[in-house]
């Protein structure tokens, strides 16, 4: 794939999964009985924007590979490889910022590491 493609449908995705998000907790709320109100909107979204950001190191990623002159494969497999490197880490952030003890923390990049490895391993079954 194309890296422009590439980058495009990086963010493209996290922007749907951001909107699919927004939309389950506030539809989720109205069942509730609450009423659609602006201020909770834009604060659903902050807090779910993250899911974009996700986005924007493998998308870096793309671009030096593209600005390098790689190939589009390689551009994406090392694409995949940050994503998952950021999936880890984010992990381990989150664990610290709530204050785990240090084997959260690794417990915590090991699982979401292993998550990771799986969706690597259904691209490689998939796609071969």
């Amino acid at each position: 794939m194309p890296a422009p493609l590439l980058v495009a449908l990086l963010l493209a995705t996290g922007l749907v999964f951001w909107l699919a998000h927004v939309y389950a907790r506030l539809t989720g709320d109205r069942a509730r009985g609450k009423a659609w109100r602006w201020a909770e909107i834009r604060s659903v979204g902050a807090a779910d924007w993250p899911l974009v950001q996700a986005a924007f190191p493998p998308a870096a990623m793309v671009c030096a590979g593209w600005l390098l002159g790689l190939a589009d494969a390689t551009t994406a497999w090392l694409a995949l490889l940050v994503a998952l490197a950021c999936q880890a880490g984010w992990g381990m952030a989150a664990s610290l910022q709530a204050g785990a003890r240090a084997g959260m923390v690794v417990a915590s990049a090991l699982v979401n590491l292993f998550l990771g490895l799986i969706i690597v391993a259904l691209k490689v079954i998939l796609s071969h």
